[in-house]
């Protein structure tokens, strides 16, 4: 009897699947460094335009929407730091006077500060533009979020690691299931013909908003106790002894180096050479642990050509801008008095173009591919469950 033919077992680099969430994550944080070494706005849009165009064209459908919070969140710090800068100042003395405030005289010890007084243009745009940078920044974890969701990375995380990492998904998942709580009890009152607005309206959204989520904190509390969470093996002194040595010694390694490589004084001999060794030891510590508290996971997934050109093109622009910045190109670095607009360093911004290629480089996810080809084929959308 003949043998069917075998079946493509090697998937296509086009064929629809997941990005592995470690190279999502290396690229959003390649590029929120990126956005963290320039004060120039034109170039922080840029960043900002570049991250949620991926997102569009390459989150999957049914995912957490955590890039709008985090944009929301940004919006609200860049408001924040201009607000604190009108009524507390923020050390630059423009030329060009906005208003006249009532000024409160403060004491000597708190010089540098103000209550009141005259406001500039060039100190409103510096708070502008400080708090831009953060948004900036903030968005592009917001988008690596969006793309790579946080339990998808802790699967990834070292044994050593996964207590912590555990800590960090919670932290990252909270604010964003928050929005969504409240956006689907706030439909859910307009639905009953509760269509209030204002500080009314709000405060009968807190009690079922903070229903929702101790409920879910209670069920994902039960869910890990039932998976065995929390229980540590059973491990000898000397283990512990040596784990802890090699975490503490590379850890104060690593402090040393990271001084040594920003300070300028240490004539080298207290960076590198230190960072490298202390990065080594926390290498060896995680090992060690690993290899004591062995974890399985289930079907894995591949890291193939998309991935590598996802971590270059997410790490591009971070070298790009902090060789800029520690090279004094103009325009990566704003000087705010005198005001006047920055030029636009052409390898900046042709670094962070490239880093909207991943859209292009990375595969589609499997459920926005279907809605794809089912709106092409002019069938309605498939309802699809909401995706981890």
């Amino acid at each position: 009897m003949p043998h069917p033919a075998p079946t493509r077992l090697r998937m296509r680099r086009r064929d629809p699947r997941m990005v592995h969430p470690v190279a999502w994550w290396v690229w959003g944080v390649g590029l929120a460094a990126a956005a963290a070494h320039t004060t120039n706005p034109a170039l922080l849009f840029m960043v900002v335009a570049v991250a949620g165009w991926v997102v569009i064209e390459r989150r999957e459908v049914g995912a957490l929407d955590t890039f709008g919070p985090f944009l929301l969140i940004g919006l609200a710090a860049i408001a924040l730091r201009v607000l604190m800068t009108v009524v507390l100042g923020n050390g630059i003395r423009g030329e060009i006077v906005i208003v006249h405030l009532p000024e409160v005289r403060l004491p000597d010890w708190l010089a540098g500060l103000r209550l009141g007084g005259s406001v500039s243009l060039e100190s409103v745009v510096a708070a502008a533009t400080e708090g831009l940078r953060l948004a900036a920044t903030l968005v592009c974890i917001g988008a690596a979020n969006a793309l790579a969701s946080p339990r998808r990375l802790l699967r990834y995380a070292p044994a050593t690691l996964y207590d912590v990492g555990t800590a960090v998904v919670v932290a990252l998942t909270f604010a964003p299931q928050l929005v969504e709580l409240a956006g689907r009890v706030l439909a859910a009152r307009r639905l009953r013909g509760h269509s209030g607005r204002g500080v009314r309206e709000l405060a009968r959204l807190v009690v079922p908003v903070l229903e929702g989520a101790l409920d879910r904190s209670l069920d994902l509390a039960a869910s890990m106790e039932s998976r065995g969470y929390g229980r540590t093996p059973v491990r000898d002194r000397r283990d512990r002894v040596i784990g802890s040595t090699l975490a503490v010694a590379g850890a104060v390694g690593t402090t040393a180096g990271l001084y040594g490589v920003l300070a300028a004084s240490d004539r080298g001999w207290l960076g590198l050479p230190t960072l490298a060794v202390g990065l080594v030891l926390l290498v060896a510590s995680l090992v060690l642990g690993a290899r004591r508290d062995a974890r399985t996971a289930y079907r894995r997934d591949p890291w193939r050509a998309p991935e590598w050109a996802a971590c270059a093109l997410g790490l591009l622009p971070a070298v790009v801008l902090l060789r800029g910045e520690s090279a004094g190109w103009p325009g990566i670095t704003v000087a705010q008095v005198p005001l006047s607009w920055p030029p636009l360093p052409v390898p900046a911004v042709a670094a962070i173009a490239l880093a909207g290629l991943v859209a292009w480089v990375t595969p589609v996810p499997p459920r926005l591919a279907a809605v794809r080809s089912r709106t092409a084929a002019g069938a309605p959308a498939p309802l699809l469950p909401e995706a981890a």
